[in-house]
């Protein structure tokens, strides 16, 4: 169950939030504003309360800006198309749910009720959707760097431990699959553990297994992405 952000405990939520992210907002408001889904803000109009979904797209467009650059930096020899393939990994919904689950920010989404009720403070499309919208918000309050330090002390922080970014574009369950066959002969299984969301729009949980250890859990908006995504959490695994 998630911490329930109300006005008795609002401003010591909001505290331990900005000491988990390393940031401080001179604009309060603007940091519930990235918290809050739509349907929190549907079900509250009386309180004239703005949903997250245009600092959403705001810290999509900043994520983009600064993985870019990230990478243009780090990859000095690496060809466009490369460099592109690499960033389309590491924004991914399932690479931006998995450092906002690290951060616990499920815990401080203000959602509907329905929402709630159906997992949604764990759901993957809505974590990475506030993931963005934290980094639009920093960006707005405090300004680039701010924003680019913030994600280099998380995203760019998990990427890197997954392994050299030039794997990031490959085929992950293949990657496994060779790396696993040094040692065993056992093959790898992967089972979906769940799905969730509406059939236009749903998320495949995965787990992949060796000799009945689980590696890695991925996420994925088919089963088939969920796996690669599985196969990368595996890799890190057992590469440490």
């Amino acid at each position: 169950m998630g911490r329930k952000i109300n006005p008795e405990n609002q401003i010591q939520v909001m505290e331990r939030l900005q000491e988990v992210i390393g940031y401080v907002f001179k604009e309060p408001l603007t940091l519930r504003e990235a918290l809050t889904h739509s349907s929190y803000a549907n079900e509250h109009r009386h309180k004239g309360l703005k949903d997250n979904e245009r600092l959403e797209f705001l810290g999509d467009a900043i994520l983009d800006l600064i993985i870019s650059e990230y990478l243009f930096r780090k990859c000095k020899a690496m060809p466009e198309g490369d460099l592109s393939k690499i960033r389309a990994s590491i924004v991914c919904e399932g690479s931006l749910a998995q450092t906002a689950k690290i951060l616990q920010l499920g815990d401080y989404l203000q959602l509907g009720k329905g929402e709630e009720m159906t997992g949604g403070k764990t759901r993957a499309s809505l974590l990475a959707d506030a993931f963005e919208a934290l980094t639009g918000a920093i960006f707005l309050d405090g300004g680039f760097e701010q924003a680019k330090a913030f994600l280099e002390k998380t995203l760019v922080k998990e990427v890197e431990k997954l392994g050299p970014l030039e794997d990031l574009y490959k085929d992950y369950k293949t990657l496994l699959q060779e790396h696993i066959q040094k040692e065993s002969t056992t093959p790898l299984i992967y089972e979906v553990t769940g799905e969730d969301g509406p059939d236009h729009d749903k998320n495949f949980y995965v787990e992949v297994y060796h000799d009945t250890i689980c590696l890695g859990k991925g996420v994925g908006k088919s089963k088939k992405e969920a796996e690669q995504d599985a196969a990368k959490r595996a890799l890190y695994t057992v590469r440490h």
